[in-house]
């Protein structure tokens, strides 16, 4: 089982692997970008801006993806791998290029190994509001809200677009509720 969580800054993606982690310890818990030893140092580069082209920030993550993909997705098959994050948020922030462009470069960076199951915790754009406003906001949540939720969107259309099975949850709900959501969910219910 390959599962990743997915959500806009904010959406409450890090408790709910804090959660499930504590279920599952056996488990190979992972993040995209940077799961692997190549993977930190293309992080790195990447958030610190040294790529100076939109294109070549780009292919950064996807050798980080190419990487994770093959480290640690496909050497743990007979393992449950989740991740924070995957391909769905490298084609979603990669705003500026056509959908299906990323679809298609993502697919090839990743040799077509799609995750099993994808959890979505989406946010209105009000209580995103809200939130931004309790904590002090990096670079990406200082683009603004709509920013944001054009993300999320995008997330979504994503999700649908390659046929992966999925759970969009309220991420507004009680985190035991979105817990017990996600444990539905995996657990085929």
């Amino acid at each position: 089982m390959y599962v990743v969580i997915e959500g806009i800054d904010t959406a409450g993606k890090s408790t709910q692997l804090d959660l499930l982690q504590k279920k599952y310890s056996d488990a190979i818990f992972t993040k995209e970008p940077g799961g692997t030893q190549i993977g930190v140092k293309l992080r790195a580069m990447a958030l610190n801006g040294e790529a100076k082209s939109g294109i070549a920030e780009m292919f950064l993550f996807l050798a980080d993806r190419a990487e994770h993909i093959e480290e640690v997705v496909i050497s743990n098959e007979d393992k449950m791998v989740i991740s924070d994050r995957s391909m769905v948020s490298g084609i979603a922030y990669a705003s500026i290029f056509e959908l299906e462009k990323m679809i298609e470069l993502n697919l090839l960076a990743t040799n077509n190994v799609l995750p099993t199951h994808a959890i979505l915790l989406e946010l209105s754009a009000e209580e995103l509001t809200y939130r931004l406003s309790q904590k002090e906001n990096d670079a990406i949540e200082l683009r603004g809200i709509e920013y944001l939720m054009n993300i999320q969107n995008r997330m979504k259309e994503t999700i649908i677009k390659l046929g992966i099975n999925h759970l969009f949850v309220d991420a507004s709900l009680k985190i035991e509720e979105i817990e017990i959501e996600i444990e539905d969910f995996l657990n085929g219910k």
